[in-house]
């Protein structure tokens, strides 16, 4: 009985686990992202909108008259007049308009985890259908209570974020002005 209880207590001791390597894992909620180098997924749903309207109008007048007539002895002088005037007038406008939505979600990378907890993430996605490439980076500042149970963030809880979204291709050939164009916009 005694061999039993020893050899039993043995066998839990060899097969015991660390409780501090498991500590930060619950029973009852999901892993989430809290160590450098653990994957996180961000929901990104952003739309901006911006315009600007502006309009100038000046206008200037400036007149300056003179006339003298006279006589002498009885006798009329000629008379004379000078006139003289300017006119400036301006009238300028101006508008723009903004606007863009962007959707997609993309895998980050925890890169450094602050004293108070805050992640630092980053990640890229290169994307490239038929000649056209699409690059996406994300970069920012994610606290651990904005992250959600199935381990993802919504942009828009992201600080310091920086989103980009570059492309490449035939597409982007075409939309960009020709190198004449260019040379003349240099020169004017």
């Amino acid at each position: 009985m005694k061999t039993t209880i020893i050899i039993l207590l043995f066998t839990i001791a060899l097969s015991a686990q660390n409780m501090r390597k498991n500590s930060f894992n619950s029973l009852f909620s999901d892993e989430k992202a809290n160590k450098v180098g653990d994957a996180i997924t961000i929901v990104v749903i952003e739309s901006s909108q911006a315009a600007n309207d502006a309009r100038t109008a000046t206008k200037r007048e400036s007149e300056i008259g003179a006339s003298f007539a006279g006589n002498m002895m009885g006798e009329p002088l000629p008379g004379g007049k000078m006139d003289l005037g300017t006119t400036s007038d301006f009238d300028g406008r101006g508008s723009t308009s903004s606007r863009g939505m962007f959707k997609t979600k993309i895998s980050a990378t925890i890169d450094t985890v602050f004293a108070n907890g805050n992640l630092r993430i980053t990640g890229r996605r290169r994307i490239s259908i038929n000649g056209e490439e699409q690059l996406i980076t994300i970069k920012g500042i994610v606290r651990t209570s904005d992250i959600q149970a199935d381990n993802s963030v919504l942009s828009y809880n992201i600080s310091e974020a920086e989103l980009v979204l570059e492309g490449s291709g035939q597409i982007d050939r075409v939309q960009s002005p020709g190198w004449v164009t260019k040379f003349f916009h240099w020169l004017f």
